[in-house]
């Protein structure tokens, strides 16, 4: 029997089960740039839902089996105000992180031969993590 199903919302993933290894944000908070149909700026991007601006920020996967390519990662954060960045690991650029309310919605795209399902990373939170160490 087939069956046509549709997902029509984002689907809510839990943190670990996303990141099992882990999370490091790189580089800073940045808004989301709204943009027209000619391509002109129009402000920060808001959540068509809560209405509330929508930020970015790069994410390293810890994954050490995550597949070429997949490691660095976007995630929006739904937000009232900026993000605070969770403090850098000494010495380095990576900062532990945490992402509540994570969400994950699935797509297709276009380009670069055959289409591929891609996925767009959505959270309500993000937070400092503490640094695991290896072995734990």
């Amino acid at each position: 029997m087939e069956m046509d199903m549709a997902i029509q919302s984002a689907i809510p993933v839990d943190f670990g089960a996303f990141f099992p290894a882990g999370a490091y944000m790189v580089g800073e908070v940045e808004r989301v740039i709204e943009w027209t149909d000619d391509g002109q700026q129009a402000g920060q991007q808001h959540d068509k839902v809560t209405g509330k601006p929508v930020w970015t920020v790069r994410v390293i996967d810890a994954d050490p089996n995550a597949r070429k390519g997949q490691g660095e990662v976007s995630v929006k954060i739904v937000a009232a105000v900026e993000p605070t960045p969770p403090p850098e690991m000494p010495g380095l650029p990576f900062r532990p992180v945490l992402f509540d309310g994570l969400t994950v919605t699935p797509y297709v795209k276009e380009g670069g031969g055959r289409p591929r399902v891609a996925f767009s990373l959505r959270a309500t939170d993000m937070k400092p993590a503490a640094p695991t160490k290896r072995g734990e």
